[in-house]
């Protein structure tokens, strides 16, 4: 319980996240009030003997709306209590620096009863009740460690790709191969050796011949040529094999598609290439020694899990989504806490716009979209998605608590890059109006919360569920996203006509 002063008493209930204040208007606020309201109607009324906007006596005010029709004195008392809420209970609440209500406060009293106490220039009390941001109480968690850390669940993702991971391996060693001259009187080029050489280039005219010479930028002496094919253009490799040192080579080739020189990309031409010399490569063995040369401290170990991390983090980024799921699940386990219907319906409200637009986008026509925004509707799509809503609140307020616990701050570079990003995207769609504040303010949002979920994840103890590949068939699966594309028309459908029926029904009461 908390006592503002004298007259004003906060009392939590943290059973409801809410709070009930009773708070005694003075005298003087509640003249105040009942001033306020005579002088707004004045400005409203044309009475005989007075000029429009003139001080009016009260008696006069009242006199005159009880012969209007609108309620007279009784009209105005209500208007002056909700004065005194707005000027009494509302600062009340804001001076309580452990409050942090949510929407407006109502009266827990009878209006009726409250009308009848109602005197100008006499003290009244008042009895409200607010909701307020709930408070995020830990249970449960490792003993020896934070409540949120080691959260439990599962996750189904793709497998580990082993031929990206081998790949890399070989890259970091191809970076560290040895040459030495290979053995023979006259060795020659096979696939994965080493040689040197000197090129003349000539572009290929119209019957596969030499033609002009290349720029010198495309030819060159003591080039290093690695025997393996990718790394050059294509054929040139393939044209050295079996060549030995002093052989000279004439090698057709073509220049890569996405070449920067328009002059050059996608271009026939033909190199004259003359071998140098012949090595052999030799690769060393992934061991401590060889990861200490990557990096000094590390070892074998450390070394294939950062490759086999680094490989596999752009296929774990298409399930961070299940990933995030399960944490906040177990999340939301790891939590006491009371959700206010007030938030709820906050959320609800949201979800509701939102469904109501991608099904517009979806083709329904906007009289049934019309149909469905019924007071009744909304309250059947509050009980449906509740359990949804109150999950994902849980998870979403643990969340900004772990940020503040753990002190997790957002890059400011790093928002305003998304946000010149985001600013990009809608100039190339022909927009230009931006909310820099509300979008900055969801891109700080969403980066704080996968900076936690990451936190989490790391300290987590998530079973994850690798899928199991299967050959490919793409006729199967067209003819499978066909019917279940169809399959989703007929249930949209049904969904629309359904809650349809249901407002109609409502109608009919």
């Amino acid at each position: 319980m908390t006592r503002l002063n004298a007259k004003t008493i906060v009392e939590k209930d943290p059973k409801t996240s809410s709070v009930s204040v009773t708070i005694t208007a003075t005298a003087e606020q509640t003249r105040d009030a009942y001033d306020r309201v005579i002088t707004d109607a004045s400005k409203s009324l044309d009475i005989p003997g007075f000029r429009k906007g003139s001080k009016i006596p009260a008696n006069v005010v009242e006199s005159v709306l009880e012969k209007g029709g609108r309620g007279g004195k009784e009209f105005l008392k209500k208007q002056a209590l909700k004065q005194l809420i707005a000027s009494v209970v509302e600062p009340a609440l804001q001076d309580d620096p452990s409050v942090d209500p949510i929407g407006e406060p109502a009266l827990t009293q009878s209006e009726e009863i409250l009308v009848s106490l109602f005197q100008p220039s006499e003290e009244i009390q008042l009895n409200v009740k607010c909701d307020v941001w709930p408070e995020v109480k830990w249970v449960g968690g490792a003993s020896d460690g934070k409540a949120y850390d080691g959260l439990e669940g599962s996750y189904t993702r793709k497998p580990f790709n082993q031929q990206k991971m081998d790949e890399a391996i070989k890259d970091l060693k191809d970076r560290q191969a040895k040459l030495a001259p290979k053995d023979g009187d006259s060795p020659t080029l096979e696939m994965g050796d080493a040689c040197v050489v000197n090129m003349v280039g000539f572009l290929a005219d119209a019957d596969g011949k030499k033609g002009e010479p290349l720029p010198n930028a495309a030819s060159g002496d003591q080039v290093d040529v690695v025997m393996e094919t990718g790394k050059y253009m294509s054929g040139l490799v393939e044209g050295l094999v079996g060549a030995s040192v002093n052989d000279t080579r004439e090698i057709k080739v073509t220049f890569p598609p996405n070449l920067r020189d328009p002059a050059l990309k996608g271009k026939s031409a033909l190199f004259d290439v003359t071998v140098l010399s012949v090595d052999t490569r030799i690769l060393p063995e992934i061991n401590d020694e060889f990861a200490n040369n990557v990096r000094p401290g590390m070892n074998k170990d450390d070394l294939l899990e950062e490759v086999k991390k680094a490989v596999d983090a752009e296929d774990a980024r298409e399930f961070v989504g299940a990933r995030n799921k399960a944490l906040e699940t177990s999340l939301a386990g790891r939590i006491e806490m009371v959700i206010p219907e007030t938030l709820v319906k906050m959320q609800a409200k949201e979800k509701f716009a939102v469904m109501l637009t991608e099904m517009r986008d979806n083709g329904t026509p906007d009289a049934e979209i019309k149909k469905l925004v019924s007071p009744e509707n909304f309250e059947k799509y509050v009980d449906v998605s509740r359990d949804g809503i109150t999950r994902d609140l849980k998870a979403s307020l643990a969340v900004e608590e772990i940020a503040r616990e753990e002190n997790i701050r957002v890059d400011p570079q790093e928002v305003e890059e998304q946000l010149g990003n985001i600013k990009k995207e809608m100039q190339a769609q022909g927009e230009s109006d931006i909310d820099e504040t509300a979008t900055r303010s969801k891109i700080e949002a969403t980066l704080q919360r996968n900076y936690v979920m990451d936190l989490l994840a790391e300290r987590a103890k998530l079973e994850v569920k690798y899928q199991e590949e299967e050959e490919f068939d793409e006729g199967l699966m067209n003819k499978l996203m066909e019917e279940q594309i169809e399959r989703e028309k007929k249930l949209a459908d049904e969904r629309v006509e359904a809650v349809a029926q249901a407002a109609a029904d409502e109608e009919k009461k």
